[in-house]
């Protein structure tokens, strides 16, 4: 069976990008333009693995990680930030909303693949 990725990213090119990139990994994805629309795919669907960029209009991927965390069918689902602000103060807000990874954009293929992999693995290991 197919892991499923929910991408959350305002951006077009990197929300396909990420996609593409996911889908060519093995992965089946849904993606959501912002917070808003990604809870409410939230209430239908709950994924594998959640990546989310942090500089989005409305709510930032920050705070969505924070309500991701609040959620029951969501408290233990991994989430990886993925933000173009690779600063240590963004990395440690990431962390401390409840982020299990937080990486910098852009990003290869092969390392974004081989992190969903990673933490897909660990958090199957810590159930």
């Amino acid at each position: 069976m197919k892991r499923h990725i929910l991408v959350v990213d305002d951006e077009i090119g990197a929300l396909t990008l990420i996609g593409i990139m996911l889908e060519r990994g093995g992965f089946g994805v849904s993606k959501a333009r912002d917070a808003k629309t990604a809870l409410e795919l939230l209430d239908s669907l709950t994924p594998d693995l959640i990546i989310l960029d942090v500089m989005m209009p409305g709510m930032n991927g920050i705070d969505l990680c924070q309500l991701i965390r609040k959620r029951e069918a969501t408290r233990r689902t991994p989430v990886l930030i993925l933000s173009a602000r690779g600063d240590s103060k963004s990395v440690i807000q990431g962390i401390e909303a409840g982020a299990n990874d937080y990486l910098p954009k852009p990003i290869l293929h092969h390392d974004l693949v081989s992190k969903v992999r990673s933490m897909l693995v660990q958090s199957v290991s810590e159930i």
